[in-house]
């Protein structure tokens, strides 16, 4: 079965077109395009791009992977679950599952050079809804990562002056307002006047006029990046994908430089192995790495597609990989080094406070509990020191004298944009030439979104292009199109309650869908398809086959890792209500509320949307199938088979059938490994 089906050696496909011969069209293209009246497009488009060179491509995929999730959610997975034994965990992991899935990605994408709807379609029609479900991730993706660069360029805009507009309260009639006397300057400047939330998803308000301007800049700016494809986008990331590092070895140097810094990185990295034993931290880890890398978005697969057949993307998928994680832990240690004198400074509010109650009640407390140090003077005492004595003595003296813990200080508000936007920015103002330091960091912000935003809007236009020949040749008015319509139901978020639906999108229109689409893309290559005849394509390819291990890492290890994953995910969905992060006004906190049943239907609807495209993919596929046979048995006399000599081949498989107009083909239907 397996040397029927397979291309001879000899018929290798082409490499990408150079740009002597781009524009041609060789015979083999023209009797791959669609017959009459279909608007399918061909097994390879004569006319595709290719990048200009291998750094372009770097950029492109560091850019795509290395996003926002790098500097406020890997951080703070760190810290939480054991810093240094879940950075072992999380490299364990990027071994078995992370980088061979990467690796599977990257040699599909480069084998078959189209889109994600195109690749999953080539190894069998029946899988097509797996392109179209990255798709519509990649759409529900865009419209909620915009807003934040449009939050971005919000705070970017404020960066410009002196005092920052978040360094002190507000007064009104020489009052301080109460909402930013009870929580604090940051705090009530992102709830309040960036946002200005209302208390609940229910209670939606008017549209945020500042964030509506800044939403509309964000989505010119990425459509302008994507205006003429893959061409005009690397412009752009040549400053986005580096500007990044610039600015986070920037603040490294400076924050290394700040008291509190070797407190906060040390919190970080402290081990605790126990946690090994928890296997919420392995769904976590696993989740990690499952984003960090762009798993299942089609992005990784747009991008490989522009490469020549001959790259070596087994290199490129532990580079790729590499740099994405000492990119994580570059900026955590950025993170916790600013965190910890951020901390530091808090810490130290903390006993100048308690020292000055303790100095109003030295004359009615005994001698022989009043600390040794001298508490008239709150700088020249340690913290240390003041807590050593504090756990002696602190319960026996009136007051209600507090504990000044580093650690807590460090754990509030250091996840999402809870660190970006509120603990980041509040320290950063601590610093001099705090609107440099400001403005920098949202610059970073910035860029880190757009090579991102960048990857995901290929994840949608290449697929579709690739696919469709209308669409094909009007790719620069598809691209206008999509970030118009991006920015009209982008508008959702810029409602008052607009941060209630960021988090929805955030938390459940990708994480179960793209775990589904990932499970079927490592089956139909593993098992459908065939690992070793996957391997036999990229020795074909790169000429030198990858090790055998590969083979039981996407067979075993990856699916069941991926299962477990997916298992893990939709029991927690179930066991734990979905609940929100709320702002409450009066009380300045923020509360953790349930959704109300209609914000339960939408997410719903969400997973329901994103999933739906792989059952009804198949269906198509069967129907379709069907069809064919009774047109078969009505026109027998009509019907000749063609030798696999007269195909459309690649290195990947047989694809004559797909080339047809009604674009599908009998191709996996009963083969396996």
């Amino acid at each position: 079965m397996r040397q029927e089906l397979k291309p001879g050696r000899e018929m290798e496909k082409q490499p990408l077109p150079t740009d002597d011969d781009r524009t041609g069209t060789t015979e083999s293209e023209i009797d791959c395009y669609t017959r009459e009246g279909s608007q399918e497009a061909s097994c390879e488009p004569a006319a595709r791009a290719g990048w200009n060179s291998k750094i372009e491509y770097f950029l492109a995929q560091v850019g795509f992977s290395v996003g926002l999730g790098n500097v406020w959610r890997f951080p703070y997975l760190c810290h939480q679950n054991g810093g240094g034994a879940f950075l072992l965990l999380y490299v364990l992991l990027m071994l078995l599952v992370g980088i061979p899935l990467f690796f599977l990605e990257l040699a599909a994408g480069q084998a078959i050079r189209q889109g994600s709807i195109g690749v999953w379609k080539y190894i069998s029609p029946r899988l097509a809804g797996i392109g179209y479900s990255s798709c519509v991730v990649c759409f529900f993706v865009a419209l909620y990562y915009n807003v934040i660069l449009a939050w971005s360029l919000y705070y970017l805009g404020n960066s410009f002056q002196y005092p920052l507009p978040w360094e002190q309260c507000p007064e009104q009639r020489n009052v301080t307002v109460k909402e930013c006397e009870k929580s604090s300057p940051t705090s009530y400047f992102w709830y309040r006047k960036a946002l200005d939330i209302t208390d609940s998803i229910d209670e939606t308000g008017s549209f945020n006029p500042y964030i509506v301007c800044c939403l509309l800049a964000a989505w010119t700016i990425v459509c302008l990046g994507m205006f003429k494809g893959i061409k005009s986008s690397v412009k752009v990331m040549y400053f986005s994908s580096i500007f990044p590092y610039v600015v986070l070895f920037c603040f490294l140097i400076r924050g290394l430089m700040l008291d509190g810094a070797f407190e906060g990185i040390t919190y970080m990295f402290y081990p605790k192995l126990e946690i090994w034993a928890d296997i919420q931290v392995w769904r976590q880890a696993a989740t990690q790495v499952f984003f960090a890398l762009g798993l299942g978005f089609g992005s990784i697969i747009a991008y490989s597609s522009y490469n020549p057949k001959n790259n070596n993307c087994h290199r490129d998928a532990f580079t790729v990989s590499f740099i994405n994680f000492m990119t994580s832990v570059l900026a955590t240690l950025v993170v916790f080094a600013v965190l910890g004198f951020r901390a530091k400074d808090k810490a130290m509010e903390c006993v100048a406070s308690n020292l000055k109650v303790l100095s109003m009640q030295s004359a009615n407390v005994d001698q022989n509990l009043m600390p040794s140090f001298n508490y008239s003077d709150a700088t020249s005492v340690g913290l240390e020191d003041y807590r050593n004595w504090f756990k002696q003595h602190g319960s026996s003296i009136p007051g209600n004298l507090t504990d000044c813990d580093l650690e807590k200080e460090m754990q509030k508000g250091v996840e999402g944009t809870g660190l970006a936007f509120i603990a980041f920015t509040e320290a950063m103002s601590l610093l001099p030439g705090s609107p440099f330091w400001s403005a920098l960091f949202f610059l970073m912000l910035l860029n880190l979104g757009l090579s991102t935003m960048f990857g995901t809007m290929e994840g949608i236009l290449a697929p579709l292009t690739d696919c469709f020949k209308t669409l094909a040749n009007n790719k620069t008015k598809l691209t206008i199109f999509s970030c118009i319509i991006g920015f009209l139901i982008g508008l959702l978020f810029t409602q008052r309650c607009g941060n209630y639906f960021v988090m929805m999108f955030d938390d459940y229109s990708a994480t179960l869908p793209l775990i589904i689409v990932v499970v079927f893309e490592t089956f139909s290559v593993s098992w459908l398809y065939g690992a070793d005849r996957f391997l036999d394509d990229i020795e074909a390819m790169l000429g030198w086959r990858p090790s055998v291990v590969y083979k039981y890492l996407w067979k075993y290890i990856c699916l069941l890792a991926m299962l477990g994953l997916l298992g893990a995910t939709t029991i927690r969905m179930f066991i734990t209500p979905p609940t929100y992060m709320a702002w409450n006004q009066e009380e300045a906190s923020e509360a953790r509320l349930p959704y109300p049943a209609w914000a339960l239907a939408v997410l719903s609807l969400l997973i329901i949307f994103a999933m739906m495209p792989v059952p009804l993919g198949l269906i198509h596929a069967v129907l379709q199938g069907r069809t064919r046979q009774t047109s078969r048995d009505t026109e027998a006399g009509q019907y000749s088979s063609v030798s696999t000599d007269d195909k459309c081949e690649t290195p990947m498989t047989d694809m004559s059938e797909l080339c047809q107009p009604n674009g599908t083909s009998a191709l996996l239907s009963s083969t396996s490994d």
